[in-house]
C-alpha cells in the first residue's frame, strides 16, 4: 500500500524521522540498550527476550513459544539451548504428554532476568534523566505504537511479529 507523501505528512520530517529510528537501530545494538554496571551487555537480545517471554506467559512448549514470539520453532530450539546449558531455563516434560518438553523459567533464570531489568531501568533512567514524567510516558506510549504499527505491517507482509509489547 503506497501513500502519496502529501497525505501523512511533511517530506523533510519523514526523513528526519527514518534518519532517527536509523540511528536509534545503530544505537540500540551498539549498546544493546544492555543497563549499566557490571550487568551491562550480558545478555543477548535473543536471550532476553525469551526469558522475558517466559516470565511472562508461563512455562509452554517450544511451538508456542515460537509463535507467541513470531519467529520459527528451529530458531527457538537454538536461542534456547543454551539457556538450558547455563541454567535459566528448565525443560520438563509436558503435565499432560510426556513425549512433548515444556520450557520454563527457572529460579536462577528469574533471578538473572530480574539483575537485567534492573539494570536497564537505570539505563532508561540516566538517559531520561531530565526528562519530565509526563515525556517518558508519551515516549513509551509513541514507541509502542510505532512498534504495533511495524508488526501490523510485517504480519500482513506475511513476516510474523518478533515481539509484541507488553499490554498495560
Amino acid at each position: 500500500m503506497s501513500m502519496d507523501m502529501t497525505t501523512v505528512g511533511d517530506t523533510g520530517l519523514l526523513d528526519t524521522l527514518q534518519h532517527e529510528v536509523a540511528v536509534f537501530a545503530r544505537r540500540a545494538e551498539q549498546t544493546r540498550l544492555g543497563g549499566v554496571g557490571q550487568v551491562r551487555n550480558s545478555m543477548d537480545r535473543a536471550a532476553y527476550l525469551l526469558l522475558n517471554r517466559l516470565d511472562r506467559e508461563g512455562p509452554m512448549g517450544v511451538k508456542a513459544l515460537a509463535a507467541s514470539m513470531g519467529i520459527d520453532s528451529s530458531t527457538v530450539t537454538r536461542q534456547v539451548a543454551p539457556l538450558v546449558d547455563t541454567g535459566l531455563v528448565k525443560r520438563t516434560s509436558h503435565p499432560e504428554d510426556g513425549r512433548a518438553v515444556v520450557l520454563q523459567l527457572s529460579p536462577r533464570g528469574a533471578a538473572r532476568l530480574e539483575e537485567v531489568r534492573s539494570s536497564r531501568r537505570q539505563l532508561m533512567a540516566e538517559l531520561t534523566h531530565d526528562w519530565a514524567p509526563e515525556e517518558r510516558e508519551e515516549f513509551c506510549t509513541l514507541l509502542t505504537r510505532f512498534n504495533r504499527a511495524l508488526s501490523a505491517r510485517m504480519t500482513v507482509q506475511g513476516v510474523p511479529p518478533a515481539e509484541q509489547p507488553p499490554t498495560s
